[in-house]
């Protein structure tokens, strides 16, 4: 019924406010309903978390001198409410940023839409895909600065803290792989052609490395340029998905609008 009274989709600031909060509503409830996963297999989780620093442990021969503790009586409840909190974030990823593509989608044409739709699909592989890869940087992140513990020293890590540290590191590249997604959804929408992309390249090169470098805190350079060199590889595609939406744009551009201005034009 509203389609029909409305075809163009306009709608009023109270509209888009209450729209806002029911695609915050169901991607809030979705993320509890993964946190109520993560809480029931949260010893599974926390093991997973842990084993670098049992890894450095076993490494050290002695597994009392590196281990976490827990330095008030409610650290491990709130702990296990963040790592549940944060396994539902991960396995409700496609819920919550369909949610943000969809309160984006009515202001797109129905041609952007349904290229709106196939980012939304890439979105969530492409997120997943930087937490796989921050996971899988961690042990050697661990192991790096945990090297530097003196022979014979205890090295009791605050758990929180430490949790807290994985867990950033794991979503802050997640999101860092967002970043082609919302390129070219710039593009898309006419605010940041193919031309501006590829000339500001070198800066975005750099911006890359400097992200990677902060969010990598072992002062090896393999580790930096292992995470930046997908997030390169990914821009530079997005350069070339934003080059072939401009090309079209082009070509379906009426072509009286490229008449000069003292020109009469065939409209």
């Amino acid at each position: 019924m509203l389609r029909k009274r409305n075809p163009e989709g306009r709608m009023s600031l109270a509209e888009h406010l209450r729209e806002l909060r029911n695609r915050i509503m169901i991607a809030a409830g979705a993320i509890l309903v993964g946190a109520i996963v993560g809480w029931i297999y949260y010893d599974t989780i926390i093991g997973r978390l842990l084993k670098p620093l049992k890894d450095v442990a076993a490494q050290r021969g002695d597994q009392g001198l590196v281990n976490i503790n827990f330095g008030g009586m409610t650290d491990p409840f709130a702990t296990k409410i963040t790592v549940s909190l944060f396994t539902g974030l991960i396995l409700t990823s496609p819920v919550w940023l369909l949610q943000i593509w969809g309160f984006i989608v009515p202001g797109l044409t129905k041609k952007e839409k349904r290229i709106a739709r196939l980012f939304t699909v890439a979105a969530v592989p492409l997120f997943l895909a930087g937490c796989y890869s921050a996971f899988v940087m961690v042990p050697k992140a661990v192991s790096v600065l945990l090297d530097f513990t003196p022979s014979g020293a205890f090295n009791l890590q605050e758990g929180t803290a430490y949790l807290n540290f994985v867990l950033k590191f794991i979503l802050a590249f997640g999101c860092a792989f967002l970043l082609p997604v919302f390129l070219v959804a710039l593009n898309l929408a006419g605010v940041l052609p193919a031309r501006t992309m590829l000339k500001a390249w070198r800066p975005a090169v750099m911006i890359i490395f400097i992200f990677a470098a902060v969010m990598t805190p072992t002062p090896d350079a393999y580790t930096m340029i292992v995470l930046a060199t997908p997030m390169i590889v990914l821009f530079f595609a997005s350069v070339g998905l934003a080059f072939f939406f401009d090309r079209r744009r082009e070509q379906n551009k009426p072509d009286w609008l490229d008449v000069p201005d003292d020109q009469a034009s065939a409209l």
